[in-house]
């Protein structure tokens, strides 16, 4: 089955790295003007940029800014003529153990909800003002395994923020089904990206291998297809749903 996403506009936070660097070139290369959101590395990002359609853009904003945040949907909307697909995929995962000192621990704590929950909030409800104006749109949000079988304790902020996303994704679905917006959620399990080595460094690859049921760690490009079927439409009553992608390293 081929899919076209011919004429669709759809954002992609965090979408020059990792995860979202798979998502934008799967989308750009099914004909969707992607709109490629990044941080700070425009280098990286321009890179990714060389490989995707004409109708694609770059777009910066650091998400742990409410201000740029905002900003960053009105300029998508602006030169991209709008919006039929949003993916927040942009997350952080940052190594906080229990034993660091009270203030430096919410930090980490609090930054890590701005850019994964906060953040994802906040442009859920620009998406969803948007989709309501014009007749309607999807949302799709990346979670993580963390979501329902928890994490390492270092990373307790990390899975709480990312439980968070679940529950805002199903309460969108349940809330906008009827004005045609509908809400998916991704839950990956460990895949090999640039963020995913800090953890690799810290626990070793043997550490994640040994976890899953499969031969290999998730590939960004695991992820793309699933993504790509979302927007398209053709998922639409599957509405609400969260889709498992961890190589049953964790089944619910």
């Amino acid at each position: 089955m081929e899919i076209s996403l011919k004429g669709k506009v759809i954002l992609v936070t965090g979408g020059s790295r990792g995860i979202g660097r798979a998502f934008s070139k799967q989308l750009s290369d099914s004909g969707a003007a992607v709109a490629v959101h990044y941080n700070s590395n425009e280098e990286q990002a321009q890179s990714i940029l060389k490989e995707l359609n004409s109708d694609c853009q770059l777009f910066q904003a650091d998400l742990s800014n409410v201000s740029e945040t905002i900003n960053l949907f009105k300029q998508v909307i602006e030169k991209m003529n709008g919006l039929d697909v949003l993916i927040n995929n942009a997350g952080v995962a940052i190594s906080s153990d229990l034993v660091k000192a009270d203030e430096d621990w919410l930090n980490d704590w609090q930054f890590t909800m701005d850019v994964n929950l906060r953040a994802t909030g906040l442009l859920c409800k620009k998406g969803i003002e948007h989709f309501l104006d014009n007749g309607g749109g999807r949302i799709i949000n990346i979670s993580s395994r963390a979501a329902f079988r928890g994490d390492t304790s270092d990373y307790l902020a990390y899975a709480a923020s990312k439980g968070g996303v679940v529950a805002l994704t199903r309460s969108i679905s349940r809330a906008y089904g009827k004005n045609e917006i509908k809400a998916f959620t991704i839950a990956p399990g460990f895949v090999r990206t640039d963020m995913a080595q800090d953890f690799m460094d810290q626990y070793g690859e043997g550490f994640a291998l040994n976890d899953i049921a499969l031969n290999q760690l998730t590939e960004p490009k695991d992820l793309a297809p699933l993504v790509t079927l979302m927007a398209s439409g053709l998922m639409d009553h599957a509405t609400g749903c969260t889709i498992d992608v961890n190589a049953a390293s964790y089944v619910h």
